[in-house]
């Protein structure tokens, strides 16, 4: 959906351009951040709508061609702006640097309220997997769930990613081991997906601070360390369960 790219390029505006250090009493950098990436996505919703309806397919198509553009910009302002090269940098490999009570408190909302959002629809969740037809042949209102949970995933991940910075692979490691692990119903999926993202999260900090101690990685390239060989063994199952 380009929710990290748009976010990265609002973040990466805000270091070049050197904004104020607040902004109505917020970090400059993490609200660029959100607005990016809830600009990104509606420029992709309202890309990928055809008539009253939005194709899963045409999003996913919308989403990597806008997010493929924003990331393009960010690296081209990093370019541009030597100096603000090494901040931008820094933030687009995430970490918990800047990590505190604050940045959770002001995150909690969208994070709670995004959950309770995604578990009110998890049985509609589970009868998307047919698919789209047999949904809304068994009363499920497709457009509007696949908009509210849009709208849901992307204020969380917004949220997020404004102030831990782009921290790539855990959303294809978490859930889809415990797909693997529990079985595909979302009544459970969702709730272990949050308990076992933090968790993940929490091991992958443990080894950015440890394995070069003094010196601390970036938690981003520790979970992409441990993601692309995950996701090239489910790209295998999947081509064993097909061929």
């Amino acid at each position: 959906m380009g929710v990290a790219s748009g976010a990265g390029l609002g973040a990466t505006l805000a270091l070049t351009l050197q904004l104020p250090g607040t902004f109505i009493g917020l970090s400059a950098v993490p609200l660029a951040a959100f607005v990016g990436a809830l600009a990104t996505v509606g420029v992709v919703m309202l890309s990928a709508q055809v008539g009253r309806h939005m194709p899963i397919s045409t999003m996913l198509l919308a989403g990597v061609a806008i997010g493929a553009f924003a990331s393009a910009c960010t690296t081209f302002l990093m370019l541009r702006t030597p100096e603000g090269l090494r901040r931008a940098f820094n933030w687009l490999l995430g970490g918990y640097t800047g990590g505190g009570w604050e940045p959770v408190a002001l995150i909690l909302p969208y994070v709670v309220v995004g959950l309770i959002v995604l578990q009110l629809h998890a049985r509609a969740l589970n009868v998307l997997q047919l698919d789209e037809e047999q949904a809304r042949q068994l009363g499920i209102n497709v457009e509007r769930v696949k908009l509210t949970l849009v709208v849901a995933a992307t204020l969380m991940t917004a949220a997020v990613v404004a102030f831990g910075g782009l921290i790539g692979f855990v959303g294809l490691v978490v859930p889809h081991a415990l797909r693997l692990l529990g079985g595909p119903d979302y009544r459970r999926l969702l709730p272990l997906s949050a308990i076992g993202g933090a968790a993940f999260l929490i091991l992958a900090d443990l080894a950015a601070r440890t394995v070069l101690s003094p010196q601390e990685i970036p938690v981003g390239v520790v979970t992409a360390l441990a993601g692309a060989p995950f996701f090239i063994f489910l790209l295998r199952r999947l081509k064993r369960s097909v061929f």
